[in-house]
């Protein structure tokens, strides 16, 4: 008897932890938050004295997931190739909020929509991916 009530408070503990670990809170009050997208950003001149040649900027597609939306701005160098990551929207909470980073460094490092998805945090990896790969076929 007492075996079986130590085994059920082992399991019953196991199975609370991996609930709470799992867990990822979406926003209040709704299932997606719209966050305002920032001025857009002047697209540099051709004659505007950069020495690598002029530099384009390519939107992605708006995603939205329960936990928010997600856009992706690239910037795209002369050289064809992502020079920088931006977010247009992004989620506010969760732990969306702490894999943007980690998404943007591996599109940068892999220069194309081909990376792994964050763990915790899948349904913003896939928003993230799915604008990535909207902008990159716009390019």
């Amino acid at each position: 008897m007492k075996k079986t009530i130590v085994a059920a408070t082992v399991a019953l503990s196991a199975a609370g932890f991996l609930g709470v670990w799992l867990y990822e809170p979406g926003p209040l009050g709704s299932e997606t938050v719209a966050v305002a997208a920032p001025a857009p950003a002047p697209s540099p001149s051709a004659d505007g004295g950069a020495s690598e040649g002029s530099e384009r900027t390519i939107d992605g597609s708006v995603e939205s997931n329960r936990y928010g939306t997600v856009q992706v701005r690239l910037v795209i160098s002369a050289e064809d190739k992502i020079a920088e990551v931006r977010l247009l929207q992004r989620p506010t909470s969760g732990r969306g909020v702490d894999a943007i980073p980690i998404l943007q460094e591996e599109t940068l490092t892999a220069q194309s929509a081909d990376i792994d998805t964050v763990s915790g945090a899948t349904s913003t990896s896939e928003s993230y991916v799915k604008s990535l790969q909207a902008a990159l076929d716009a390019r």
